[in-house]
């Protein structure tokens, strides 16, 4: 008779766990498992429109095959952009990125003849330097290529 207490125990702490998971305020077994299951249609659906998100996104980020680095530094950053096709008017849209972030390009090296190349230090951001981070930057550069790429598309 024990053991039967001792599952029927278990099953409400297992309904309990399961109701506090899915938020549920629902108090007798039957609707705690319908909130359950509605639970977790939510999430499925959240889970595909997240897909969709990072296959439109994934698409958008890099038109082109290019590869982007972005290294912090004591004072600035290292910035790598490359492309096997030569890209004119793309070094006017990253610069303008920089301008927008306040970063002051200190030393940068350009070949834009058969592949685009830059390699770009960039740094004092204006005394905003704690403010931004490689990420920032990186996402600044890959938003001039998405817009640069926009705007080539329609020339």
């Amino acid at each position: 008779m024990g053991s039967r207490e001792q599952k029927r125990a278990a099953l409400y702490e297992k309904l309990q766990q399961l109701r506090s998971a899915t938020h549920s305020t629902a108090v007798n077994k039957t609707s705690i498992i319908v909130d359950a299951s509605k639970y977790i249609e939510e999430l499925k659906d959240k889970v595909e429109r997240l897909h969709q998100e990072v296959a439109t996104s994934s698409q958008i980020s890099n038109p082109l095959p290019m590869e982007v680095t972005v290294e912090t530094l004591e004072k600035g950053f290292l910035i790598n952009v490359f492309s096997e096709k030569n890209c004119p008017g793309l070094l006017v849209s990253i610069l303008e990125a920089f301008q927008e972030l306040g970063l002051d390009v200190l030393d940068a090296r350009v070949s834009c003849s058969d592949n685009f190349r830059l390699e770009a230090v960039g740094g004092d951001n204006q005394g905003k330097h704690d403010s931004i981070d490689a990420q920032v930057v990186k996402q600044a550069v890959l938003q001039a290529i998405r817009n640069w790429s926009q705007s080539s598309e329609k020339e």
